[in-house]
């Protein structure tokens, strides 16, 4: 059975969640953004009103102002033009702005982003009908439907209470001033704004939970895709031996440090480089405590002169050892006879420079078997003739 036809009742992992967020699928709540529009609109709105009424009324009598000026000098009427829709201009954009960042940082807040260009690809799966007629009985179009007669239901009950309490007050207000009447019209209009957003408020609240809690059923996964998705991150073949191979470059360069404690370093002259070191009381074979290849190897010969440790060529040696051989584990057995006669040598030359013995004739040639030099390659066998 396909994992999409299993049922999904596991949560997401942290890998599909990142996914998914790549993909630009997060919870959304459109009611939290609509507060923000609204509610911070209103606020900023009624901060800026005092100082904008002003301009508003200055330039206003600007425009009206006329003269003999005026009808002498025609394009005086192309720069009041400007003038007005400048100062409009300064009402308004900082009012837009401080809205737009209030919507950023409510997203921000509330973790509704995501930056991902995906979204804007075209995607020939949502024009499919049958895909499309799936998603209207889905359960998030079945919550968005009740969503939007509920807060329709509410606004009409609030709009219609908030009228039928105003509408003989109202009527009064062609008897006042002008002044007393803008100023009463001003604080009705703030009040049925402010029962608006105490209505958008209150679904706000229902809805940003809501929104998450559909979001994660969504993202729910099944046995199998849990199995998949841990196979592919941790049971992948090529991403294992990545991280090998990572780790075995980190342990070799960390590994320099030791070269001095080493009895010997074991060379291929320019390209391998290893570093043994046997105490017979506390191992029971001699050990690899530092390798490396090229530039690493280059490093291990030169701190090991640095230290007076002894280094020696020998190129089937290194090579073998360095292919068969991990750090900080003790040398395979089938190298016991080679790693032992170096060893045998750097003993008695150290014996010889402290004059407590004779200096050794030559460098022994270590007795390597040929199938573990990485560089050996096997002879066919001849073909068989009648």
């Amino acid at each position: 059975m396909e994992s999409s036809s299993q049922d999904k009742n596991l949560p997401a992992t942290a890998q599909r969640l990142k996914k998914a967020r790549d993909d630009g699928q997060v919870p959304r709540s459109k009611e939290l953004g609509n507060l923000a529009v609204l509610g911070g609109g209103a606020a900023v709105l009624l901060a800026l009103a005092p100082a904008g009424f002003e301009k508003l009324r200055s330039a206003l009598q600007g425009q009206l102002r006329f003269d003999h000026q005026t009808l002498l000098k025609p394009e005086l009427a192309t720069e009041r033009l400007v003038d007005g829709f400048a100062q409009g201009l300064m009402l308004y954009l900082p009012l837009g702005v401080i809205v737009l960042a209030l919507v950023l940082l409510t997203a921000f807040a509330s973790g509704s982003w995501a930056l991902s260009s995906k979204p804007l690809m075209p995607d020939l799966s949502r024009i499919n009908p049958l895909k499309g007629f799936g998603r209207l009985f889905s359960k998030q179009q079945l919550f968005d439907t009740a969503k939007l007669t509920v807060l329709t239901a509410v606004v009409g009950v609030v709009a219609w209470q908030f009228i039928a309490s105003h509408v003989e007050p109202f009527g009064t207000l062609l008897m006042r001033p002008l002044e007393s009447a803008l100023g009463q019209l001003g604080t009705w209009l703030m009040f049925g704004v402010g029962l608006l957003l105490l209505v958008v408020a209150l679904v706000a609240m229902v809805d940003f939970p809501m929104q998450k809690l559909l979001h994660a059923h969504r993202m729910r996964m099944s046995h199998q895709e849990v199995k998949e998705e841990h196979k592919q991150l941790e049971g992948d073949p090529h991403i294992k031996g990545k991280r090998r191979q990572r780790q075995r470059e980190m342990a070799q360069r960390n590994s320099v440090g030791a070269v001095p404690k080493a009895d010997l370093v074991v060379m291929n002259p320019t390209h391998y480089a290893v570093a043994i070191r046997y105490d017979d009381a506390t191992m029971a074979a001699p050990r690899v405590i530092a390798k490396g290849a090229d530039l690493l190897a280059m490093k291990i010969r030169d701190v090991a002169k640095a230290h007076k440790v002894p280094v020696l060529q020998s190129p089937m040696l290194a090579r073998a050892l360095y292919a068969h051989a991990e750090i900080d584990d003790e040398i395979p057995s089938a190298l016991y006879t080679a790693v032992a006669q170096v060893l045998a040598y750097v003993y008695q030359l150290k014996a010889a420079m402290k004059g407590q013995g004779v200096m050794p004739a030559e460098q022994p040639t270590p007795m390597v078997p040929p199938e573990l030099d990485p560089h050996f390659k096997k002879t066919p066998a001849p073909e068989a003739t009648e």
